[in-house]
Protein backbone atom coordinates (compact mmCIF):
# COMPACT_ATOMS: atom_id res chain seq x y z
CA UNK A 1 0.00 0.00 0.00
CA UNK A 2 2.20 2.35 1.04
CA UNK A 3 4.28 1.83 -2.46
CA UNK A 4 1.14 2.54 -4.54
CA UNK A 5 0.47 5.35 -2.19
CA UNK A 6 4.23 6.76 -3.26
CA UNK A 7 3.75 6.41 -6.86
CA UNK A 8 0.31 7.76 -6.97
CA UNK A 9 2.20 10.90 -5.45
CA UNK A 10 4.75 10.65 -7.79
CA UNK A 11 2.32 10.74 -10.67
CA UNK A 12 0.27 13.41 -9.16
CA UNK A 13 3.55 15.52 -9.14
CA UNK A 14 5.03 14.76 -12.76
CA UNK A 15 1.53 16.24 -13.74
CA UNK A 16 1.34 19.31 -11.60
CA UNK A 17 5.12 20.08 -11.09
CA UNK A 18 6.45 18.65 -14.84
CA UNK A 19 3.16 18.86 -16.85
CA UNK A 20 3.33 21.83 -18.11
CA UNK A 21 6.03 20.95 -20.59
CA UNK A 22 8.60 24.03 -21.09
CA UNK A 23 8.04 25.19 -17.88
CA UNK A 24 10.53 23.79 -15.64
CA UNK A 25 9.84 25.46 -12.34
CA UNK A 26 12.65 27.86 -11.28
CA UNK A 27 13.49 26.48 -7.79
CA UNK A 28 16.25 28.74 -6.02
CA UNK A 29 18.63 29.00 -9.15
CA UNK A 30 17.40 32.83 -9.65
CA UNK A 31 18.54 33.66 -5.82
CA UNK A 32 22.38 32.43 -6.36
CA UNK A 33 22.71 35.80 -7.72
CA UNK A 34 21.29 35.27 -11.17
CA UNK A 35 18.39 36.81 -11.90
CA UNK A 36 18.66 36.22 -15.71
CA UNK A 37 17.39 32.50 -14.46
CA UNK A 38 14.12 34.40 -14.38
CA UNK A 39 13.54 36.91 -17.09
CA UNK A 40 15.59 38.05 -20.03
CA UNK A 41 15.99 41.76 -18.70
CA UNK A 42 18.93 40.99 -16.58
CA UNK A 43 21.10 40.16 -19.77
CA UNK A 44 23.76 42.72 -19.57
CA UNK A 45 23.03 44.07 -16.14
CA UNK A 46 26.09 43.82 -14.17
CA UNK A 47 29.61 42.49 -14.47
CA UNK A 48 30.61 42.69 -18.46
CA UNK A 49 30.33 38.75 -18.71
CA UNK A 50 28.58 36.44 -16.11
CA UNK A 51 28.34 32.46 -16.13
CA UNK A 52 26.37 29.88 -13.67
CA UNK A 53 26.11 26.36 -14.38
CA UNK A 54 23.24 24.60 -11.71
CA UNK A 55 22.95 21.15 -10.52
CA UNK A 56 19.91 19.70 -9.13
CA UNK A 57 18.65 16.77 -7.86
CA UNK A 58 15.07 16.51 -6.67
CA UNK A 59 13.93 14.47 -3.70
CA UNK A 60 16.69 12.56 -2.92
CA UNK A 61 15.96 9.25 -1.85
CA UNK A 62 13.25 8.60 -4.44
CA UNK A 63 14.21 6.03 -7.47
CA UNK A 64 14.04 7.77 -10.55
CA UNK A 65 13.38 11.44 -9.36
CA UNK A 66 14.00 14.75 -11.31
CA UNK A 67 17.29 15.93 -12.26
CA UNK A 68 18.68 18.66 -13.67
CA UNK A 69 21.39 20.36 -14.95
CA UNK A 70 21.59 23.79 -16.56
CA UNK A 71 24.16 26.79 -17.38
CA UNK A 72 23.25 30.41 -18.10
CA UNK A 73 25.47 33.04 -19.41
CA UNK A 74 24.50 37.01 -20.11
CA UNK A 75 27.05 39.86 -21.14
CA UNK A 76 26.88 43.46 -22.88
CA UNK A 77 27.09 44.02 -26.23
CA UNK A 78 26.91 47.90 -25.58
CA UNK A 79 26.44 50.54 -22.96
CA UNK A 80 22.62 49.78 -23.29
CA UNK A 81 21.88 46.36 -24.43
CA UNK A 82 22.73 42.74 -23.02
CA UNK A 83 22.57 39.46 -24.55
CA UNK A 84 22.32 35.88 -23.00
CA UNK A 85 22.27 32.13 -23.72
CA UNK A 86 20.72 29.76 -21.17
CA UNK A 87 20.90 25.76 -21.43
CA UNK A 88 19.22 22.89 -19.80
CA UNK A 89 18.89 18.92 -19.30
CA UNK A 90 16.16 17.75 -17.44
CA UNK A 91 15.69 13.81 -16.95
CA UNK A 92 11.57 12.69 -14.71
CA UNK A 93 11.93 8.97 -14.70
CA UNK A 94 11.85 7.89 -18.06
CA UNK A 95 11.16 11.46 -19.68
CA UNK A 96 13.60 13.79 -20.66
CA UNK A 97 13.65 17.21 -22.01
CA UNK A 98 16.67 19.47 -23.04
CA UNK A 99 16.94 22.86 -24.10
CA UNK A 100 18.24 26.21 -25.14
CA UNK A 101 16.99 29.75 -24.97
CA UNK A 102 18.93 33.18 -26.55
CA UNK A 103 17.77 36.50 -24.78
CA UNK A 104 18.35 40.01 -25.95
CA UNK A 105 17.89 42.89 -23.34
CA UNK A 106 17.62 46.76 -24.01
CA UNK A 107 17.93 49.08 -20.98
CA UNK A 108 17.28 52.58 -20.99
CA UNK A 109 16.93 55.69 -18.13
CA UNK A 110 14.34 57.45 -16.94
CA UNK A 111 15.60 59.86 -14.60
CA UNK A 112 19.30 59.42 -13.80
CA UNK A 113 18.98 61.88 -10.68
CA UNK A 114 16.62 59.22 -8.98
CA UNK A 115 18.49 56.65 -11.01
CA UNK A 116 15.08 55.18 -12.50
CA UNK A 117 15.51 52.79 -15.06
CA UNK A 118 13.42 50.71 -17.44
CA UNK A 119 14.66 47.33 -19.25
CA UNK A 120 12.69 45.21 -22.10
CA UNK A 121 13.98 41.45 -22.89
CA UNK A 122 12.89 38.70 -25.99
CA UNK A 123 13.83 35.41 -25.47
CA UNK A 124 13.62 32.70 -28.17
CA UNK A 125 13.41 29.06 -27.16
CA UNK A 126 13.93 26.05 -28.48
CA UNK A 127 12.97 22.29 -26.64
CA UNK A 128 12.69 18.85 -27.10
CA UNK A 129 10.92 16.39 -25.16
CA UNK A 130 11.50 12.21 -25.20
CA UNK A 131 10.36 9.34 -23.92
CA UNK A 132 12.98 6.84 -23.55
CA UNK A 133 10.65 4.19 -24.36
CA UNK A 134 13.55 1.40 -24.57
CA UNK A 135 14.27 2.12 -20.34
CA UNK A 136 10.76 0.41 -19.93
CA UNK A 137 10.14 -2.48 -18.06
CA UNK A 138 7.78 -4.88 -17.08
CA UNK A 139 6.16 -5.11 -13.93
CA UNK A 140 3.68 -7.48 -11.66
CA UNK A 141 1.04 -4.87 -12.83
CA UNK A 142 2.15 -4.64 -16.28
CA UNK A 143 3.58 -7.86 -17.09
CA UNK A 144 3.75 -7.07 -21.46
CA UNK A 145 5.03 -4.08 -22.35
CA UNK A 146 2.25 -2.75 -25.17
CA UNK A 147 3.83 -3.31 -28.54
CA UNK A 148 1.94 -0.24 -30.22
CA UNK A 149 5.01 1.91 -27.72
CA UNK A 150 8.03 1.78 -30.53
CA UNK A 151 9.68 4.22 -32.64
CA UNK A 152 11.33 7.12 -31.32
CA UNK A 153 8.90 9.18 -29.10
CA UNK A 154 10.36 12.36 -29.43
CA UNK A 155 9.10 15.92 -30.40
CA UNK A 156 10.48 19.43 -30.40
CA UNK A 157 9.33 22.82 -30.06
CA UNK A 158 10.14 26.53 -30.77
CA UNK A 159 8.38 29.47 -28.38
CA UNK A 160 9.00 33.03 -27.13
CA UNK A 161 9.09 34.91 -23.81
CA UNK A 162 8.76 38.21 -22.89
CA UNK A 163 9.95 41.06 -20.40
CA UNK A 164 10.11 44.18 -18.85
CA UNK A 165 11.73 45.65 -15.34
CA UNK A 166 11.83 48.43 -13.43
CA UNK A 167 14.62 50.07 -11.14
CA UNK A 168 14.86 52.52 -8.97
CA UNK A 169 17.78 52.61 -7.10
CA UNK A 170 17.94 49.38 -5.33
CA UNK A 171 14.81 48.55 -5.68
CA UNK A 172 13.44 46.38 -8.59
CA UNK A 173 10.16 44.65 -10.58
CA UNK A 174 10.33 42.61 -13.34
CA UNK A 175 7.20 41.36 -15.05
CA UNK A 176 7.13 37.99 -17.73
CA UNK A 177 5.33 36.46 -19.77
CA UNK A 178 6.31 33.13 -21.02
CA UNK A 179 5.87 31.12 -23.75
CA UNK A 180 3.82 32.40 -25.54
CA UNK A 181 2.99 30.20 -28.19
CA UNK A 182 0.59 27.47 -28.30
CA UNK A 183 2.06 23.73 -27.78
CA UNK A 184 1.37 21.17 -30.93
CA UNK A 185 0.18 18.41 -29.54
CA UNK A 186 1.35 15.16 -29.26
CA UNK A 187 -0.37 12.19 -30.41
CA UNK A 188 1.19 9.11 -27.90
CA UNK A 189 0.41 11.86 -25.07
CA UNK A 190 -3.54 12.83 -24.66
CA UNK A 191 -3.40 14.49 -21.27
CA UNK A 192 -0.13 16.63 -22.46
CA UNK A 193 -1.15 20.05 -22.10
CA UNK A 194 -1.16 22.27 -24.96
CA UNK A 195 -1.50 26.02 -23.66
CA UNK A 196 1.84 26.62 -21.85
CA UNK A 197 1.50 30.71 -21.38
CA UNK A 198 2.45 31.73 -17.57
CA UNK A 199 3.46 34.72 -16.16
CA UNK A 200 5.72 35.70 -13.82
CA UNK A 201 6.05 38.40 -11.26
CA UNK A 202 9.73 38.99 -9.20
CA UNK A 203 10.35 41.74 -6.70
CA UNK A 204 12.58 42.81 -3.96
CA UNK A 205 14.49 45.24 -2.47
CA UNK A 206 18.70 45.57 -1.49
CA UNK A 207 18.87 47.62 2.19
CA UNK A 208 22.15 48.63 3.21
CA UNK A 209 22.38 50.22 6.35
CA UNK A 210 24.04 54.01 6.39
CA UNK A 211 26.52 52.71 9.19
CA UNK A 212 27.33 49.52 7.69
CA UNK A 213 27.69 50.19 3.74
CA UNK A 214 29.40 46.81 3.94
CA UNK A 215 26.44 44.69 4.86
CA UNK A 216 23.05 44.25 2.10
CA UNK A 217 19.23 42.61 3.12
CA UNK A 218 17.81 41.59 0.29
CA UNK A 219 13.80 40.69 0.74
CA UNK A 220 12.22 39.50 -2.35
CA UNK A 221 9.30 37.63 -3.86
CA UNK A 222 8.44 35.46 -6.92
CA UNK A 223 5.62 34.85 -8.04
CA UNK A 224 4.42 32.58 -11.12
CA UNK A 225 0.67 32.10 -12.49
CA UNK A 226 -0.50 29.45 -15.09
CA UNK A 227 -2.69 30.64 -17.78
CA UNK A 228 -4.53 27.82 -18.77
CA UNK A 229 -5.70 26.54 -15.04
CA UNK A 230 -4.92 29.92 -13.27
CA UNK A 231 -3.09 27.76 -10.78
CA UNK A 232 0.03 29.77 -8.90
CA UNK A 233 2.52 30.03 -6.48
CA UNK A 234 4.94 32.05 -4.63
CA UNK A 235 7.89 32.52 -2.95
CA UNK A 236 9.17 34.51 -0.32
CA UNK A 237 12.75 34.68 0.28
CA UNK A 238 15.46 36.55 2.37
CA UNK A 239 19.78 37.06 1.52
CA UNK A 240 22.12 38.40 3.60
CA UNK A 241 25.52 40.14 2.41
CA UNK A 242 28.49 40.88 3.64
CA UNK A 243 31.26 42.30 1.80
CA UNK A 244 35.03 42.76 1.90
CA UNK A 245 37.13 46.13 0.88
CA UNK A 246 37.75 43.94 -2.35
CA UNK A 247 34.41 43.55 -3.36
CA UNK A 248 34.54 39.53 -2.50
CA UNK A 249 31.55 38.78 -0.18
CA UNK A 250 29.60 35.60 0.69
CA UNK A 251 25.69 35.56 1.73
CA UNK A 252 23.10 33.55 4.05
CA UNK A 253 19.56 33.16 3.46
CA UNK A 254 16.29 31.47 3.22
CA UNK A 255 13.07 30.41 0.99
CA UNK A 256 9.42 29.69 1.50
CA UNK A 257 7.22 28.43 -1.53
CA UNK A 258 3.66 27.59 -1.21
CA UNK A 259 0.68 27.45 -3.06
CA UNK A 260 -1.50 30.54 -3.17
CA UNK A 261 -4.50 29.11 -1.98
CA UNK A 262 -2.38 27.38 0.65
CA UNK A 263 -0.17 30.18 2.18
CA UNK A 264 0.09 28.18 5.49
CA UNK A 265 0.90 24.68 3.90
CA UNK A 266 4.53 25.20 2.28
CA UNK A 267 5.28 22.94 -0.37
CA UNK A 268 9.33 23.16 -0.24
CA UNK A 269 11.08 25.62 2.57
CA UNK A 270 14.67 26.18 2.90
CA UNK A 271 18.76 27.99 3.57
CA UNK A 272 20.70 28.32 1.09
CA UNK A 273 24.50 30.33 0.98
CA UNK A 274 27.18 31.42 -1.41
CA UNK A 275 30.30 33.43 -2.01
CA UNK A 276 32.40 35.00 -4.09
CA UNK A 277 36.22 35.04 -4.27
CA UNK A 278 38.12 36.93 -7.02
CA UNK A 279 35.69 35.85 -9.46
CA UNK A 280 34.75 32.88 -8.38
CA UNK A 281 30.74 31.99 -7.65
CA UNK A 282 29.80 29.07 -5.28
CA UNK A 283 25.96 28.35 -3.61
CA UNK A 284 24.50 25.69 -2.28
CA UNK A 285 20.55 25.69 -1.47
CA UNK A 286 18.87 22.92 0.48
CA UNK A 287 14.93 22.73 -0.03
CA UNK A 288 12.89 20.49 2.26
CA UNK A 289 9.53 19.08 0.64
CA UNK A 290 6.80 19.87 2.78
CA UNK A 291 3.38 18.28 1.35
CA UNK A 292 3.26 14.40 1.47
CA UNK A 293 6.28 13.17 -0.66
CA UNK A 294 8.39 14.44 2.43
CA UNK A 295 8.18 10.27 4.32
CA UNK A 296 9.81 9.32 1.25
CA UNK A 297 12.66 11.68 0.45
CA UNK A 298 15.24 13.94 2.13
CA UNK A 299 14.64 16.86 0.46
CA UNK A 300 15.81 19.01 -2.94
CA UNK A 301 19.67 20.08 -3.82
CA UNK A 302 21.32 22.21 -5.63
CA UNK A 303 24.75 23.65 -5.94
CA UNK A 304 26.02 26.74 -8.33
CA UNK A 305 29.33 27.14 -9.63
CA UNK A 306 30.11 30.47 -11.50
CA UNK A 307 32.67 32.82 -13.03
CA UNK A 308 32.59 36.79 -13.52
CA UNK A 309 34.72 38.07 -16.46
CA UNK A 310 36.01 40.90 -18.10
CA UNK A 311 34.54 43.24 -14.69
CA UNK A 312 34.47 46.55 -16.72
CA UNK A 313 32.17 49.22 -15.90
CA UNK A 314 29.32 50.57 -18.47
CA UNK A 315 29.26 54.15 -19.12
CA UNK A 316 25.67 53.99 -18.76
CA UNK A 317 24.08 53.82 -15.10
CA UNK A 318 21.40 51.86 -16.77
CA UNK A 319 23.94 48.16 -17.38
CA UNK A 320 25.52 48.97 -13.59
CA UNK A 321 23.78 46.64 -10.85
CA UNK A 322 23.62 46.98 -7.51
CA UNK A 323 24.53 43.19 -6.23
CA UNK A 324 25.63 42.22 -9.21
CA UNK A 325 28.40 45.11 -9.63
CA UNK A 326 31.80 44.43 -8.02
CA UNK A 327 32.01 46.59 -4.96
CA UNK A 328 34.88 48.69 -3.62
CA UNK A 329 34.16 49.31 -0.47
CA UNK A 330 36.56 51.87 1.48
CA UNK A 331 34.39 52.24 5.00
CA UNK A 332 32.40 55.31 4.01
CA UNK A 333 30.80 54.53 0.46
CA UNK A 334 31.03 52.32 -2.20
CA UNK A 335 31.85 53.11 -5.73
Amino acid sequence: MKKLTLHILLFLSICFGYGQELNLPAWTQYLADNSFVISPTYAGIGDNFRIRANGLTQWVGIKNAPDNQSVYADFRISNRSGVGVSAYNDKNGNTRQRGIKFSFAHHLTLDYKSKQFLSFGLSYNINAFRIDIENFETTEEIPIIDPSIDGDRAISNNNFDFGVLYRWKDFYLSFNANNFLDKDIDEFVEIEPSKLLNYQIYTGYIISPKRNRSVEFEPSIFYQMFNSDKRSSTDINFKYRKFNRAGDYYWVGGSYRFLNDQFFNPLNIGPMAGMMKNGLYLAYSYQITMNDLSGFNSGTHMVTIGFDFLQNASNCPCTQGSSWRKYRYNGTNRN
